[in-house]
């Protein structure tokens, strides 16, 4: 079992976004020496759920900081930039960190990101696909060309060369059936439970019947998943399954938060993520005006205390072991900053680290 740290850079009331960068890559140091496997960064643009608008400018400061430990995006947003510009930049974090650098990309949203940025709502509802097959053949070849319908460009040396597998968010089935088809993993979002989860690794499977055959046949002979890495080359990715089909290797954020007791790390909670979740929620302004879509907030604290590890360090232990179970999946990452405020974020880190890490793996 893999266990990471996913820092959103969240912007409780009070805490200026400097502070709050600085504070993200000291916790990526303390996740180092606490034994997680990686660290992964969100990005956000023009609002206080995440201040971070650069995750991979913010892993690079963390992998300068750091010797060991894999630092990611989760993720970055295609939808607002160029493909091989985010290959470049990737690259070079590739490059300098000797292969610690993984990449993470989703689609975002039909934000007034995609104003600002002048790509456009059609490049969000249509461009998607369009995208990750030029990142991927930017990272994949030496050389990249495109003749579609959002880029067109001649062949171009990419310099310098690097070979990644990024991550996929994914949060429709229809997601899971493009990253499925292009042998890419998903990264799964910490808003859905163990089912759902259950039901987009299906919805992935039974886009590649292949992977579904050898998935169903390596479970029944082990009875778990294989441990796949994310980032690896291809010729080093692992291999699970009798018909040597490699493990795609998902990810799946999930809240991780550890007191004395149950009681008490649900209690903190909940008298803190609702000060940062309500004003954070509403900073997602759709472009075109659609209605955007409410959250009950203690509602939704509710449901991520009591589906993901939030709890004593044994609460925390079952919880990882039943979403592994249920799901299959064998990497983690959790999101330590639920209390907001950074001494209690490294105390957390450190909990983790020394409670729960390593009893799971």
């Amino acid at each position: 079992m893999r266990l990471g740290v996913f820092l959103v850079a969240a912007g409780f009331p009070g805490r200026p976004p400097g502070e709050v960068l600085r504070d993200t890559v000291e916790a990526v140091v303390a996740a180092e020496e606490a034994g997680f496997d990686d660290a992964w960064i969100a990005e956000h643009h023009f609002m206080s759920y995440g201040v971070c608008p650069s995750a991979a400018t913010l892993a690079g400061v963390a992998l300068g900081r750091t010797t060991r430990i894999r630092v990611g995006t989760a993720v970055s947003v295609l939808s607002t930039r160029h493909p091989v510009d985010l290959a470049e930049q990737a690259a070079v974090l590739d490059q300098v960190s000797g292969g610690r650098f993984l990449l993470g990309v989703g689609r975002g949203g039909p934000w007034v990101d995609l104003e600002v940025f002048g790509t456009g709502l059609d490049r969000f509802e249509r461009g998607f696909a369009e995208s990750l097959d030029l990142l991927c053949a930017a990272l994949e070849r030496g050389e990249v060309a495109a003749d579609g319908e959002f880029f067109r460009f001649r062949r171009v040396p990419v310099v310098p060369a690097a070979r990644l597998r990024p991550v996929v968010a994914c949060t429709s089935p229809g997601t899971a059936a493009l990253a499925a088809a292009r042998g890419l993993p998903m990264l799964l979002g910490m808003h859905v439970g163990d089912e759902e989860k259950a039901a987009m690794i299906r919805a992935y499977d039974a886009a590649d019947p292949g992977r579904a055959d050898a998935s169903a046949a390596d479970q029944a002979g082990s009875g778990q998943a294989g441990s796949g890495q994310v980032g690896l080359d291809q010729e080093d990715a692992p291999v699970c399954g009798p018909a040597g089909r490699r493990d795609p290797g998902h990810v799946a954020a999930a809240v991780g938060y550890v007191a004395d007791s149950t009681a008490r790390a649900v209690r903190e909670l909940r008298e803190s993520m609702p000060h940062w979740l309500e004003p954070g929620l509403a900073g997602y302004v759709p472009v075109d005006g659609r209605p955007r879509p409410r959250r009950d907030v203690p509602a939704y604290v509710d449901f991520l205390c009591g589906t993901h590890p939030v709890g004593s360090a044994d609460h925390c232990v079952a919880s990882i072991q039943r979403t592994a179970a249920a799901t299959g999946l064998r990497h983690l990452i959790l999101m330590v900053e639920g209390a907001g405020d950074h001494a209690r974020t490294m105390e957390n880190i450190r909990r983790l680290g020394a409670e729960v890490l390593p009893r799971i793996r």
